[in-house]
């Protein structure tokens, strides 16, 4: 998928209205307040801890700022906003939102703009070398805790 694909289904996202119950339609999840869209999912797990991890990982960060500067362009630079004490929280047993919860559980930051009453975000998740990089984005009427 392209650039120009992720951010025409950002702009889908940013205009479509929330469920009343949480479900989930291709890539996009989405729940009271809240769109999830995976935009690209590596191939492969990348188990070996090796050169070819570091170099998918180097690859998803560099399209995740690819995107965050186009989406710059249009709204101004984006705050970083870190998901570890987030993580932590709801660890401890803090109630978190969704879609804060989720995302917390395997981005370790977001870059996150605010336009129009939502929340757009863009991150990579991969936590855990178990599993796939997902270059994700989120869309949210939610405040982040």
């Amino acid at each position: 998928m392209t650039i120009a694909r992720h951010l025409d289904i950002i702009d889908l996202l940013r205009v479509r209205a929330f469920p009343a119950e949480r479900g989930r339609s291709g890539v996009v999840t989405s729940g009271p307040g809240y769109h999830l869209a995976e935009l690209r999912t590596s191939e492969d797990f990348l188990d070996d801890g090796g050169s070819r991890r570091t170099e998918v990982a180097e690859q998803y960060e560099a399209e995740c700022e690819a995107l965050a500067v186009l989406l710059g362009e249009r709204w101004g630079v984006a705050d970083m906003f870190s998901l570890a004490g987030v993580l932590i929280r709801g660890m401890e047993g803090e109630e978190i939102p969704e879609p804060w919860y989720e995302l917390s559980n395997s981005i370790p930051y977001l870059r996150i703009w605010r336009r129009e009453g939502r929340w757009i975000a863009v991150g990579v998740a991969q936590w855990d070398t178990e599993l796939a990089f997902r270059l994700v984005t989120v869309v949210t009427e939610v405040d982040p805790p």
